[in-house]
């Protein structure tokens, strides 16, 4: 099974101005609402891929009942804790220019974070756990690298989407999946990168740290990774960004749907890459039709 931790879920609510103008009246164009959050995104995508996943983390008060309710009735299995407080709202407006405002979500109790733990700690080597997103003011700053040491020696594979010190602290429990951008890449190691060859040199040191697998994203020059099986370049479908909200979480999504089936880590990429476009050519996280549209575009090449 696969399960993804959301620590700080949002409704994400998402608002469509024609020319906005700060200080006036402002009529929306359309308007809608999400469950938001990477982990969440991740466990969306999966559905859409016709792949079983189950969403944990912690949602409270309204608006965390319709987070649970909206996923559920997507066909996503959910096991929150539930806490005391409103789940965060967070507004993305469209425009000439996208504006993101962003709630800071409930506290989150010793009694809470126990719970979770729970859930967690029952998980074994037939399991992924996706680590991702934004961690509340609450919460430990080291709660990444408590979970994996939990787990450690059950063979859980988990994966750690986050960034900087965050990041470097999680990987001395040999995260089985990373995937900064080529600039996150460049501010871990507090040097400028320019070039395929350098990013592929610092990813490898990402992997000489312990990451077994590391996804760097290039935006329209695509994506590479490295792993124990070498490195790989996949090339970046064309088409027209819309939407720059869970390209990151899909392209996990794709590359565990597929690899989840099949092991074979040039196909799980290539799938991950093709979602993860996919996302950012439509309004929400990508759809099955729209990810099998981009994959002839999408060229996996080993290096």
């Amino acid at each position: 099974m696969i399960y993804t931790v959301t620590f700080n879920p949002s409704i994400d609510y998402v608002i469509k101005v024609d020319n906005f103008i700060p200080g006036t009246v402002n009529r929306v164009a359309y308007d809608n609402k999400y469950a938001g959050g990477k982990g969440i995104n991740v466990s969306r995508v999966l559905n859409n891929l016709g792949v079983e996943s189950k969403a944990l983390g912690f949602i409270g008060g309204f608006t965390g009942a319709f987070i649970e309710t909206s996923l559920q009735q997507e066909g996503v299995e959910t096991d929150f804790v539930t806490v005391n407080g409103d789940t965060r709202i967070n507004v993305k407006l469209k425009s000439n220019e996208e504006t993101e405002i962003n709630g800071a979500g409930p506290n989150i109790l010793p009694d809470d974070l126990n719970k979770l733990f729970e859930k967690i700690n029952s998980l074994d080597s037939e399991d992924f756990l996706i680590l991702a997103g934004n961690v509340q003011s609450s919460l430990p700053r080291d709660i990444y690298s408590r979970i994996q040491g939990n787990l450690e020696g059950k063979g859980v594979k988990i994966v750690v989407d986050t960034t900087g010190e965050a990041l470097v602290s999680t990987l001395k429990y040999k995260p089985f999946l990373i995937k900064p951008n080529n600039h996150e890449l460049s501010e871990i190691f507090n040097v400028q990168i320019n070039t395929k060859e350098e990013i592929i040199h610092y990813a490898q040191k990402l992997r000489e740290m312990g990451a077994q697998n590391v996804i760097i994203s290039m935006a329209g020059e695509g994506a590479l990774l490295v792993s124990e099986e070498g490195a790989f370049h996949a090339s970046a479908p064309k088409g027209e960004v819309k939407n720059s909200v869970g390209a990151g979480d899909s392209l996990i999504a794709g590359f565990l749907a597929s690899y989840s089936k099949t092991l074979d880590i040039s196909l799980a990429f290539k799938l991950g890459v093709a979602s993860g476009s996919a996302t950012a050519f439509s309004m929400d996280l990508c759809k099955m039709e729209e990810v099998e549209n981009l994959l002839p575009q999408v060229s996996v090449t080993k290096i």
